[in-house]
């Protein structure tokens, strides 16, 4: 049985989200504003303002909810985390506040399924309790996501594993307390057996940055940049710091990266709803040719197309959501949900793209300035087409999972041939 409402029960915590995140998180984004600013746990100004606010959100029991009851969570599910993803995806803060920041939900996601109790305990708890932040250190500046192109090695030395090469963008790693690091152990295993996974404190010997990559809307000539350039130069960890088993790294990776395609569609959704919003406000609010604008039909069809391109891609990924949850329930195969996170990796960027350049045009000048949140949505735009694979391998995925179930025609001509049918039929 089909059904489209939310619990009433659940509808009373987002509502009280909305009204929340709109009133006391989302003014942060502009009293702490920059990309690394809600990771940097040293900054004390800016943890003495959200530490009421997460304590505000524990007692609600909002906090960390990315965890699944397998795993020590309580248990929302992907639908749930979807509706409140929604609303975090309107501010930078919110996910911080919440305890649902990424790559942090996805390292605990992994710790939590892969790693041992003592690294659950020495990472995971801390992790959690929201008091550190960490890093996944995976892409290289020759492969970028490719995992078969990697390089950085690693191999035993009495009781450690030596790691050696360069990482790329490896976000948040300046305020990271500890990296989680993709690395080579058997060269001449089978592409996707080749690499392993390895929990690497951040103040180990060896560990070289070599600067802090910046993205558009960045300062210019300011080292302050959130994605860092790495150099692990003969780094060396103790034999149980691998997280899973030799040879895994790429099943912890990709067990990390679905879960994390998934929930950043969300908050995109709530970064589109945002938009929208903005786009409404102002089409009643401004005149032009002695009319508002609400009144023009460019605008109204502008409006329009924004609308239902959300509702559309807000579906996809609750369809996504809900397909992951039956997944857990064993409901479904494990491979079910694939192809729809796919899905929402490629149409996130062309909605979102579509929907904030409409919002920048009604707002006119003031849309191309800093004066309002939609010139920072725009920067943000190229790494959403980029992050988590780029969208055109998600796009091979979706047409390869349709066309290995698609079976040629059996005759010379289409199985939708007119004549041949109507031959048929007559036979």
């Amino acid at each position: 049985m089909w059904s489209f409402e939310t619990d009433p029960e659940f509808q009373v915590q987002l509502d009280w989200m909305q009204d929340f995140v709109r009133e006391k998180v989302e003014p942060l984004d502009y009293r702490f504003p920059g990309h690394g600013a809600p990771y940097d746990v040293a900054n004390r100004e800016s943890r003495a303002a959200i530490l009421p606010l997460q304590q505000e959100v524990r007692a609600r029991g909002l906090w960390a909810c990315h965890l699944g009851a397998h795993l020590g969570g309580p248990g929302y599910g992907q639908v749930k985390l979807g509706l409140m993803n929604e609303i975090l995806g309107r501010s930078y803060w919110a996910p911080t506040v919440f305890g649902t920041a990424a790559p942090d939900t996805g390292n605990a996601e992994i710790l939590a399924m892969f790693g041992t109790e003592e690294q659950k305990a020495r990472y995971l708890a801390p992790l959690m309790a929201g008091n550190i932040v960490s890093c996944f250190s995976m892409t290289e500046p020759h492969a970028g996501a490719d995992p078969t192109e990697f390089i950085c090695r690693a191999w035993q030395e009495q009781n450690a594993w030596v790691i050696d090469g360069e990482k790329w963008f490896s976000s948040n790693a300046r305020f990271a307390a500890f990296l989680i690091v993709m690395a080579v152990t058997d060269p001449e295993a089978p592409a996707h057996r080749r690499m392993s996974m390895f929990i690497v404190p951040v103040d180990t010997p060896g560990i070289v940055f070599l600067r802090h990559v910046q993205t558009m809307g960045d300062a210019i000539g300011q080292d302050d940049g959130t994605h860092a350039y790495i150099r692990y130069d003969h780094v060396r960890v103790p034999a149980d710091a691998m997280l899973g088993g030799p040879g895994e790294g790429f099943k912890v990776a990709q067990a990390r990266l679905g879960g994390g395609r998934v929930h950043h569609a969300m908050r995109t959704v709530g970064k589109c709803q945002r938009a929208i919003d903005m786009m409404l406000e102002r089409a009643v609010s401004r005149r032009t040719k002695g009319r508002p604008l609400a009144d023009h039909q460019f605008v109204q069809g502008m409006i329009a197309d924004s609308l239902i391109e959300l509702e559309q891609f807000r579906l996809l990924v609750l369809k996504a959501a809900w397909t992951i949850d039956e997944v857990e329930a064993g409901r479904r195969p494990e491979h079910a949900a694939r192809t729809l996170i796919a899905m929402c990796k490629v149409q996130m960027a062309k909605v979102y793209h579509d929907i904030v350049q409409r919002a920048i045009q009604l707002h006119g000048s003031l849309g191309v300035t800093l004066e309002t949140p939609l010139a920072a949505m725009w920067m943000g735009l190229p790494s959403i087409a980029l992050a988590d694979g780029p969208t055109e391998v998600h796009k091979v995925q979706v047409a390869k999972a349709f066309l290995r179930e698609t079976k040629p025609a059996k005759g010379l001509f289409p199985s939708e041939h007119i004549p041949t049918r109507k031959e048929a039929l007559s036979a």
